[in-house]
């Protein structure tokens, strides 16, 4: 289905087109929603590239090698073994099928084999339905909820705190996978 490897700069001109579609950014970065020229994009792209403590990957199409998003772990903590989980699906063609399940597992995997983390934690929007599926299918469980903590199109909505522990884990392809 999907593959997971490094962003490459050649790959901005994608984000071109994803951060100016109001769907696509709608349960995103806030700072993608002010994101309007190719400069902005250009200078949080070269940023993202370098950015210290984050785990940056493409998100592929196996078939193709067409780049449809990206993911990864920000904030990564080496004394608390923790980070905070991102995943950003530009293509639309490809929501609702299974992608956002299956890259948050070989995030959660690499996290916990890898990168040697005990605990990854992440936000989503409370309308973000199919983002809080895929969590859920991939092992996160809700561990509160951050009241207005979000403002789209003039609307406050409520951000869900969801996490996994390693204790809690089950490795890719481990039984009833």
């Amino acid at each position: 289905m999907v593959k997971l490897a490094p962003l490459q700069p050649e790959h901005v001109a994608h984000f071109y087109t994803w951060l100016r579609d109001p769907e696509v950014i709608e349960y995103s970065l806030s700072v993608f929603q002010s994101m309007k020229t190719t400069e902005q994009i250009d200078q949080w792209y070269a940023a993202t590239l370098q950015q210290a403590n984050t785990l940056n990957l493409g998100i592929y199409l196996e078939e193709t090698n067409a780049l449809i998003g990206y993911a990864g772990l920000s904030g990564i903590s080496v004394t608390n073994q923790s980070g905070e989980y991102f995943i950003f699906i530009g293509e639309k063609a490809s929501w609702g099928k299974g992608v956002g399940t299956a890259v948050t597992k070989q995030i959660v995997d690499l996290a916990f084999t890898s990168h040697q983390l005990n605990r990854i934690m992440l936000t989503v929007s409370e309308s973000n339905t199919g983002g809080l599926k895929a969590y859920t299918r991939a092992g996160f469980v809700v561990e509160g909820r951050l009241r207005q903590a979000a403002c789209r199109q003039g609307v406050f909505h409520d951000k869900i705190v969801m996490s996994v522990l390693k204790a809690e884990w089950k490795p890719q392809g481990a039984e009833g996978e």
